[in-house]
């Protein structure tokens, strides 16, 4: 189970349809398992079907999230066109980039759709997002 607050649910969502018909991306921090900060990122890709990390911005954001001795809790995207299900592209990431929680929100229509998902040796498996 995924917990967040509704703000950061609310930012997350904001992002994606700012950020539409691109793909937006960032990170959430955690203390003790608790979210704490999230982090609306650059798709350096500036893609509709992709993301990916500015390497500087990527970084600075680790080293903070380090510095401030929290930990990372999960990855969020957009989908453009389709779902909010991981994507072949994100399993295959999945495999190095270590976040426990993968949160993806689909902008493809107006209706909300915001999942979460863990992804652990190639599986997927949807998780329950707990919004407090």
């Amino acid at each position: 189970m995924l917990e967040i607050p509704q703000e950061m649910v609310d930012r997350v969502v904001a992002h994606g349809r700012r950020d539409h018909p691109d793909e937006c991306c960032g990170v959430i921090a955690a203390k003790d398992g608790a979210a704490t900060r999230i982090f609306e990122m650059e798709n350096a890709e500036r893609s509709p079907t992709g993301f990916v990390f500015d390497s500087q911005e990527w970084l600075r954001v680790y080293r903070d999230i380090d510095d401030a001795d929290e930990e990372l809790l999960a990855v969020y995207h957009s989908h453009t066109a389709t779902e909010a299900y991981p994507s072949r592209t994100d399993v295959r990431w999945s495999a190095t980039a270590g976040f426990p929680h993968w949160l993806l929100v689909s902008t493809r229509s107006a209706e909300l759709e915001l999942r979460s998902f863990t992804i652990e040796d190639g599986v997927v498996t949807e998780e329950e997002v707990r919004v407090t």
